[in-house]
């Protein structure tokens, strides 16, 4: 039976799947190759103390831990969510509850326009005269409800 690239792994080379997962997970968006990496990791160690486990082993094993990491990561973070200074941040709607904005079309019969930065917005409120200055009080899709100040 011929010697297959599999045949050969070594612990080091769980440990370098590691490494190359969690560079990955630097340049990826939220926390999945983390996971992953630790179970390379974990995989290597148990290769470490018993290396005469076959490539099919490992894989199994790697796998296993990926799936256990990857769940048990996401369970913990949903009940210690991260704190931040801005919760906000990456949610342009709720950025926009609070602010002060200028009315660009007039709002008649509850509806009009305002402008946002370089765009304008379909807004809902009292109506307001072209250049009136409106607070957004909630954000529904691309519609905003606002209130004259």
């Amino acid at each position: 039976m011929a010697s297959g690239i599999y045949d050969n792994l070594v612990y080091w080379h769980w440990w370098i799947v590691a490494i190359v997962l969690l560079i990955l997970e630097i340049f990826s968006p939220g926390a999945f190759f983390m996971w992953m990496s630790a179970a390379a990791g974990v995989t290597g160690v148990i290769l470490l103390t018993a290396p005469e486990l076959s490539w099919q082993t490992q894989f199994i094993i790697f796998s296993l831990t990926s799936v256990f990491a990857i769940i048990a990561g996401k369970m913990w973070f949903k009940r210690n969510p991260i704190d931040t200074e801005n919760p906000s941040l990456n949610s342009r709607e709720d950025e926009l509850i609070g602010r002060v904005f200028e009315v660009e079309q007039a709002i008649i019969n509850g509806s009009g326009r305002v402008k946002v930065g370089e765009s304008t917005w379909k807004a809902n409120g009292p109506d307001s005269k072209v250049g009136a200055s409106v607070r957004v009080i909630s954000v529904s899709g691309a519609e905003l409800t606002v209130e004259t100040i």
